[in-house]
């Protein structure tokens, strides 16, 4: 299920490790740092390896922003 701002917004770090990534599909996601700092990354396949890709930080790089 996609990400909408609002749960972008309302997400918190989780100290027990659980929820610290959200989802938005397509291999995307919001990762949240201890420090509260939101990261857009993007796994992708390279040559048969998993490899991660950095997108932005929120609220820098927007929902919209990280999705193009």
């Amino acid at each position: 299920m996609p990400l909408t701002d609002t749960q972008i917004r309302n997400a918190r770090f989780n100290p027990d490790g659980t929820g610290n990534r959200l989802s938005d599909g397509g291999r995307m996601y919001l990762q949240i740092a201890q420090s509260g700092a939101k990261y857009w990354r993007m796994n992708y396949r390279f040559n048969g390896k998993d490899k991660t890709l950095a997108l932005g930080v929120y609220p820098a790089a927007p929902l919209a922003a990280a999705r193009k």
